[in-house]
């Protein structure tokens, strides 16, 4: 058997229909390996897990695989490939295999994460966007998201980017040269094809929305370490506190209140981008040719709806995470709390829900407007060394 390592961040199976993505020690589970993989439902085969040392001794073992339940009728369905080896602490590489004694073949092996538990974090707050594709090119509400988490202590924002428009590749080239945000390669495209929408009956394609409860999971597992907190939200969504000045303060303060709690969940609010304010103090001439959404002249929010299902994002301690949704974790190893949504909520300005509303309906929330100070000058600056902030007149 000859081995190499993988080059892309999805890699088939040979001889299947599968996929595996990143591989990870789970030390809360006696050290086990957890491949995150994608595999076909419809398709299940027998699957060997080998594992090497760096000294290129490789051992074969049988696997268990846990499709997640959320599928949503898709063929293609986040996993986790189990290995059920033994000594597997001294491993350092992993390939998930159809056959159980492998020939001369050469094969793509994963190097494993999570080798070492660290308690001490590089970052206190990530933000893991999944799925970028299509030509979205939403630069102006990217760059106000971006630079509002920053204020509100974020340190690291993850991107699983298939495609996007050229102003906002720009845009992200900028923020990964300053070390804010991790652009993850995800051509789910070349693989597979993805479907757009969440309902298999509605959107059809192999796969749910490009993949994205892959990359959700492959976040959690990849920050695990890392990272005290991972947010789990879209890219036109801010998790903002309320009651407190920023996102440190607010999960010192539900921490301490609820303390066997490791996923948060936050209510999304929806500000339709069809609802101006009515003074115009935001609509700046510099901003004028930059593409996309400018969240600060959309201050009415929806009110909520009694008999309507609010989802729900989350922040959470990836630690105590096992299996996530979009909207909830389908497996952790603490409790869940919902945060009241005077405490904290979403702000997401995007097309209205209830269109039939009229302005004197919404209510008015102008709490992004609190941050205009140092907001509007920081992303002056991330579209100028973006090269986007093109001359006015």
């Amino acid at each position: 058997m000859k081995i190499s390592e993988a080059l892309h961040s999805i890699t088939p199976i040979k001889d299947s229909q599968h996929f595996m993505v990143s591989a990870f020690i789970d030390h809360r589970l006696d050290g086990t390996i957890r491949i995150i993989s994608i595999i076909n439902r419809h398709n299940l085969q027998p699957l060997y897990c080998v594992y090497c040392t760096f000294e290129h001794e490789c051992k074969t073992a049988e696997t268990d695989v846990w499709i997640h339940s959320d599928h949503f009728g898709f063929p293609f369905h986040v996993s986790d490939v189990i290995c059920r080896g033994k000594h597997l602490q001294n491993a350092a590489r992993v390939l998930i295999s159809t056959k159980a004694s492998l020939d001369n073949e050469t094969y793509e092996y994963l190097p494993l994460q999570n080798r070492v538990v660290s308690e001490t974090f590089k970052y206190n707050f990530t933000v893991c966007i999944s799925n970028l594709f299509g030509d979205y090119n939403n630069v102006l509400q990217y760059a106000q998201t971006i630079e509002m988490y920053k204020l509100l202590g974020i340190q690291r924002v993850v991107v699983y980017n298939t495609s996007c428009g050229p102003d906002l590749e720009n845009l992200l080239k900028h923020y990964e040269r300053e070390g804010i945000v991790e652009i993850v390669p995800w051509p789910i495209d070349k693989f597979l094809h993805p479907s757009p929408g969440w309902h298999f009956e509605e959107h059809k394609g192999d796969i749910h929305y490009y993949g994205q409860l892959t990359t959700l999971n492959e976040c959690i597992y990849r920050h695990m370490y890392q990272s005290k907190y991972v947010l789990l939200n879209d890219i036109d969504e801010i998790i903002v506190p309320y009651k407190f000045a920023n996102l440190p303060s607010l999960m010192k303060n539900l921490q301490t209140e609820h303390p066997n709690v490791g996923v948060f969940l936050i209510e999304n609010h929806i500000f339709p981008k069809t609802q101006f304010e009515d003074s115009g103090r935001f609509k700046r001439p510099e901003w004028r040719n930059i593409s996309g959404i400018n969240i600060m002249e959309h201050i009415y929010r929806e009110p909520d709806r009694k008999n309507v299902f609010n989802p729900t994002k989350m922040i959470v301690n990836p630690r105590m995470v096992e299996q996530t949704s979009v909207h909830s974790s389908l497996k952790n190893f603490g409790e869940t709390y919902r945060v009241p949504f005077d405490v904290c909520r979403i702000v997401h300005v995007r097309v209205p829900l209830q269109g039939h509303l009229t302005k004197e309906q919404l209510s008015v929330d102008k709490k992004v407007w609190d941050f205009e100070q140092e907001l509007v000058p920081n992303v002056d600056k991330a579209l100028e060394h973006s090269g986007l902030l093109r001359p006015y007149s």
